[in-house]
């Protein structure tokens, strides 16, 4: 099938919209980026990451919020995409306990918006992000997308179940093939300031000691950014179709029997937190002084991303480890804060 060529990333000057955009221009593809660089972390981070997409001339970038409805609607009657990307969102659990009505005004308002767009204008494939914290309250490792999620333990989390509620109503009211990506705990290059290598590299570099929470006794699937790009560019042209063998006697929550699908994007493997700092502390060639602390509201004590899936799809596998990972984001943040 041919590649899809013009594409809306919504969230574009974002740590994931970013790389996507610039994998997808230099495969020559049209990108429109969507983004309010809002000041949730440093504008300027933005701005530069911005700077990099600019340089092609088949991007273009909108700069105004989602959540309104005249631009979004002007944006999708005036461009005639042939997909979306939503990659804009409030993000952070631990925000979400601060400013919940952020989360609304962009993961559901602003989602709609984006719906409404693709409903009203033919595009052929909505791919958005959704995120582990999905599987909230269970235990069973590692999460699949077969599983159960209605026990979210965050807004944050909520926001994103409810837009996979979302993009199925609006694949069986209108048939837009629409397909959810739950991201498992990203990191790299050019990451979220608010993110915990991010954050910990920061007070290492600064002699400051570092928040540990739940006493270092947390695991996560850390997935590198360009095996999430990866996947997504693949899911983008596997346009999401109906599953014949759907039934609502038994229904399974990640196919249906409309143009709607959800994968998990993960690396299929949990890391304990504490080797994370390992592996950052030899990056680095300092320890770290931590800080235990108790486990914060809202939060996980693990994540495991089950990818049976997105394999069987897709024909790809994130595997990029931590120790190549880490090293990589940490030669960047050297380079970028000349540190």
């Amino acid at each position: 099938m041919k590649p899809l060529q013009k594409i809306l990333i919504t969230g574009a000057a974002g740590f994931i919209g970013h790389a996507l955009a610039l994998r997808l221009l230099a495969e020559g593809r049209t990108v429109v980026g969507l983004d309010n660089l809002n000041d949730y972390y440093d504008p300027q981070l933005k701005k530069d990451r911005l700077a990099r997409l600019l340089q092609y001339v088949t991007f273009r970038h909108a700069e105004f919020d989602m959540a309104d409805r005249e631009q979004v609607a002007s944006l999708f009657a005036t461009e005639g995409f042939d997909a979306v990307v939503n990659l804009a969102a409030q993000a952070g659990v631990r925000y979400s306990l601060i400013n919940p009505h952020s989360y609304v005004d962009t993961n559901l308002v602003g989602f709609v918006n984006i719906l409404e767009g693709c409903r009203n204008t033919g595009v052929r494939h909505l791919v958005y992000a959704s995120s582990s914290s999905v599987y909230g309250a269970n235990t069973t490792m590692p999460f699949s997308v077969h599983d159960n999620v209605d026990h979210p333990v965050s807004l944050y989390a909520a926001s994103k179940k409810a837009n996979e509620l979302m993009a199925h109503t609006y694949s069986h009211l209108f048939r837009i093939p629409t397909t959810g990506l739950r991201f498992f705990t990203v990191y790299g290059p050019w990451g979220r300031p608010d993110m915990a290598l991010f954050l910990f590299t920061k007070a290492i570099l600064e002699n400051r000691p570092i928040d540990v929470f739940n006493n270092g006794n947390m695991e996560r699937d850390f997935t590198y950014i360009d095996d999430i790009v990866e996947g997504v560019v693949r899911v983008i042209d596997r346009i999401a179709e109906p599953n014949p063998h759907w039934s609502g006697a038994s229904p399974d929550p990640a196919t249906s029997y409309c143009p709607w699908r959800i994968y998990n994007i993960g690396n299929n493997s949990k890391e304990k937190l504490m080797r994370y700092i390992e592996v950052l502390e030899k990056c680095l060639g300092r320890t770290a002084v931590k800080n235990f602390l108790p486990m914060q509201d809202g939060d996980v004590p693990a994540t495991y991303a089950d990818v049976t899936d997105l394999v069987k799809a897709i024909d790809f596998k994130p595997a990029t480890s931590i120790e190549v990972g880490v090293q990589k984001f940490v030669d960047w943040y050297r380079e970028y804060y000349q540190v």
